[in-house]
């Protein structure tokens, strides 16, 4: 029997640079696709595949992400008195319990952020979500849902993989594949940015984890690697060959938010998918190809 995924880990401590000067005071998460920050698209996604508890693991300069899953009296109360509709806040609320914030003092790379929730995730299996990385499912098949489907049936660590064109992989880590089943492939490795013509396959890792606890002891090491900083991706390394590892292709679309082409095609995408914005959006966009 395999534990079930409760807690999911969403590391939101970075300073969003290249949003700069947007994310001077305003976290990137927080920026909208439409008219719902990131974060949210990610917290629905959790929730959506069955996770109970939120853990963020924040920086300085982002209690903006604390206030935005918190009760919004004000504004509540004069919606409320205008007769106006609550809908839209359905979602934005986190109970007591449900959410948590940590604080990453230092900025020491993606395992180090996933190592200061080792006290929250105790020794439960749990995911891990990339707020930045917008992973776009059918409704009700979101990206973790499909790999938490895909966690109860095979058990182990598993990683959201997803096909690019191969030329493309330099940019990415890729998983070195062993024994493909459906949606299935056993990792056998993973490499970060393999050299042009090198990659071991075409199947990139955009954010999505269900990892064992014992990778925080791996964490524990404070071993750093590429960069200086302590890699989520040399201690999943570790776990390859001692327990179960599988990458379980996504169904779905993928948005690279953390770069601005990929932000706007995402608010580009989702609005021409929405009934109130469709027609508007369309003869805009045909309007400005046509200037040239």
């Amino acid at each position: 029997m395999t534990k079930p995924i409760r807690k999911a880990i969403f590391p939101v401590a970075g300073l969003g640079t290249r949003f700069l000067p947007a994310t001077k005071a305003v976290p990137k998460e927080l920026l909208p696709i439409v008219d719902r920050p990131l974060i949210q698209y990610a917290v629905d996604e959790a929730r959506e595949a069955g996770i109970e508890q939120m853990i963020f693991v924040t920086g300085r300069g982002k209690g903006a992400i604390e206030d935005y899953f918190d009760i919004a009296f004000e504004c509540e109360t004069l919606q409320r008195y205008r007769g106006k509709d609550l809908s839209a806040l359905e979602g934005t609320r986190l109970a007591p319990g449900d959410a948590v914030f940590l604080r990453q003092q230092e900025s020491l790379g993606l395992g180090h952020a996933i190592w200061c929730a080792r006290d929250i995730i105790g020794d439960e299996p749990f995911a891990i979500l990339l707020p930045d990385e917008f992973l776009k499912g059918a409704p009700g098949h979101g990206c973790m849902k499909q790999m938490v489907d895909a966690y109860e049936k095979v058990g182990g660590n598993l990683v959201c993989a997803l096909e690019i064109p191969m030329e493309q992989t330099p940019s990415y880590g890729v998983i070195d594949p062993g024994v493909r089943n459906g949606v299935l492939t056993e990792v056998k490795g993973l490499v970060e940015k393999p050299a042009a013509g090198t990659a071991p396959s075409n199947l990139i890792l955009p954010g999505r984890y269900i990892l064992q606890p014992e990778v925080m002891k791996i964490l524990e090491r404070q071993e750093k690697g590429a960069g200086g900083e302590i890699q989520l991706t040399d201690a999943m390394a570790a776990l390859i060959g001692k327990q179960p590892f599988h990458g379980v292709t996504f169904d779905g679309r993928r948005f690279d938010c953390g770069s601005k082409a990929g932000y706007v095609e995402a608010n580009l995408a989702l609005a021409l998918e929405r009934d109130d914005l469709r027609d508007h959006i369309r003869a805009f966009v045909m309007e400005e190809l046509a200037r040239g």
